[in-house]
């Protein structure tokens, strides 16, 4: 009996040693990258994302805990088939108090609720708690959807985001009305673009142009937006970051962030630029009056009577400094100050390249519909725009575009990775490019490009890379001739996500490009790493062309186009 249960004992040892063979070898096979995968993990959020305004799940908003609401716009006529829509759903059908002319006409803090805007075609969000059209992540979504053949979502982006401009005064940060006081940075001409070049996006050359009469407008009235007084660097001829609200942003539920920077700069005072202002924690009525214009108004908004610590409230200023950061679409970073706390201040290198990009189509679209006196003056505002870039953006001592802080009047002294959007939108010379070019050093790591060389704790400063930014070097540097450095890049980022995807099945908002994964950890500022996620979907699919050759290699751009 004892030889037989030996015996027994062995099989059962080599079975068990078997199985955890075969174990370890099914779990090493999953966990190996595989770009196959990722594609059927990008093919299945097109539709995971997708939002539009008969889907019950796409009224909530995950960020404020109440009933759904809708509002559609004083001047505009629901469908029928959105009040079955409302019963349906459970929500509230409000409209918009007065029509909107422009960005800051509606006070959003005077709503009685606070709610989702309308938007008449389907839209592809970005995951998670980002349940709803966002200004510039729309854009490379959009790329992901035009490279993967889904041109109607496309378009229908594009006319969403045209629909924001008629009725809600420009592109929105996202279409809440919380976001009614600042936009983000503006690429709608280039998805007007994206979709113009597509054969497939139109059934025929009059339907075209019918489209481009109608855009062409709206596009114009939302570059408005960026040469409005508020949005002016100073007397710089550039454009700069600003929100037209006031202090701490609406869609914040708690004081919790904001107490946060208080605790951080009272920690850092060597390092705090003057964002912080003494004061009680319960004002009486004489100091709450004197807050309302140092500070921010503690009898109207309970975070801002929360935002409070050791004997001390933020400054109005910095307040505007956060909401631009929000606008810049870098929240949170420590390149604009502590928490971007200074961002209104700098005439910013990646808006002025946008704005120039943004200019170029405009002359291209007035071209197009024979509108030669448009198509001069789009040529002549982008060629002074230029002019202005070099003059106050260009250091030619450092070989890089730096952000130019026009309050202080004097250039930033940090490398920032936007110093790459000039060559994207072309406004880089050849000898620009390269000397641009020359310095990704500073910022190149084993999973792709970092924004900077300045470990801060904030998402948006060094380890941490982005689909976006990530993107926009690699298309300037493609542009530019610089092929080989472009593939290294879009191999190096790409590889992140796979090998991200294959350790955990997700693809992020962020990445750590140190270590070439999803290892994020966030000490200042907005920690968490979305699930979805909309722009890396799209920019992992566009990072693919480059990778393949197909892609049509570009040669340099245009620096200006002819008056």
């Amino acid at each position: 009996m004892k030889t037989q249960r030996r015996t027994f004992d062995l099989s059962k040892t080599k079975f068990l040693a078997l199985l955890l063979s075969t174990t370890l070898v099914a779990t090493a096979s999953a966990a190996q990258p595989d770009p196959v995968k990722t594609r059927a993990y990008i093919d299945k959020a097109w539709s995971t994302l997708t939002r539009s305004q008969d889907n019950c799940a796409s009224l909530t908003d995950p960020k404020i805990k109440t009933r759904p609401v809708l509002y559609v716009p004083a001047q505009f006529t629901p469908p029928a088939d959105l009040a079955q829509v409302q019963k349906r759903c459970n929500i509230d059908l409000h409209t918009l108090p007065h029509t909107v002319e422009q960005l800051g006409d509606i006070d959003a803090t005077k709503l009685p609720v606070q709610g989702l805007l309308y938007l008449p075609h389907p839209y592809v969000v970005p995951g998670g708690f980002f349940n709803e059209m966002y200004g510039w992540d729309s854009y490379f979504i959009l790329l992901g959807l035009v490279a993967d053949h889904r041109i109607e979502l496309a378009r229908d982006m594009v006319d969403n985001a045209l629909f924001e401009v008629q009725y809600y005064g420009g592109v929105l940060n996202a279409n809440r009305t919380y976001y009614l006081s600042r936009s983000q940075p503006p690429f709608l001409t280039q998805m007007m673009v994206a979709v113009l070049n597509d054969p497939a996006g139109f059934h025929n050359a009059d339907e075209k142009r019918a489209w481009l009469e109608k855009a062409y407008p709206l596009a114009v009235r939302n570059h408005d937006i960026w040469t409005r007084p508020e949005h002016q660097a100073g007397n710089t001829g550039l454009a700069r970051y600003y929100d037209f609200g006031n202090g701490p942003v609406l869609e914040a539920q708690t004081s919790s962030y904001y107490r946060g920077v208080i605790k951080w700069l009272i920690a850092h005072s060597t390092d705090n630029p003057g964002y912080l202002i003494k004061a009680t924690e319960h004002p009486n009525d004489a100091e709450a009056e004197r807050l309302k214009t140092e500070s921010c108004d503690v009898r109207a908004s309970k975070v801002c009577a929360d935002d409070w610590f050791g004997g001390y409230r933020l400054t109005a200023d910095y307040y505007h400094g956060d909401r631009a950061m929000r606008e810049s679409g870098f929240d949170t970073n420590f390149h604009y100050g502590p928490f971007a706390g200074s961002t209104h201040h700098y005439a910013d290198v990646s808006l002025n390249s946008l704005l120039y990009r943004y200019e170029l189509d405009l002359h291209d679209f007035a071209q197009q519909l024979g509108k030669t006196a448009d198509a001069t003056r789009w040529a002549q505002a982008a060629a002074a725009r230029k002019e202005a870039m070099d003059k106050y953006l260009w250091r030619a001592d450092d070989g890089m575009y730096r952000d130019y802080d026009f309050v202080a009047g004097k250039p930033s002294n940090l490398p920032y990775l936007t110093t790459f959007y000039p060559l994207w939108a072309g406004a880089a010379s050849p000898q620009q490019a390269a000397a641009v070019r020359s310095k990704l050093s500073i910022f190149e790591l084993q999973g792709g490009l970092t924004m900077d060389d300045r470990p801060s704790g904030a998402q948006w400063d060094n380890p941490f890379g982005w689909a976006p930014t990530n993107w926009l070097a690699v298309a300037g540097l493609d542009a530019y001739g610089f092929h080989d450095d472009a593939h290294r890049i879009a191999g190096k980022f790409s590889a992140t996500i796979d090998r991200s995807l294959a350790a955990d099945g997700t693809i992020r908002e962020k990445y750590n490009m140190a270590s070439g994964n999803a290892d994020v950890k966030i000490i200042a500022g907005y920690t968490t790493n979305v699930i979805g996620f909309g722009w890396t979907n799209g920019v992992y699919l566009m990072m693919e062309e480059i990778l393949s050759g197909t892609k049509t290699k570009a040669a340099v751009p245009p620096q200006s186009a002819t008056p």
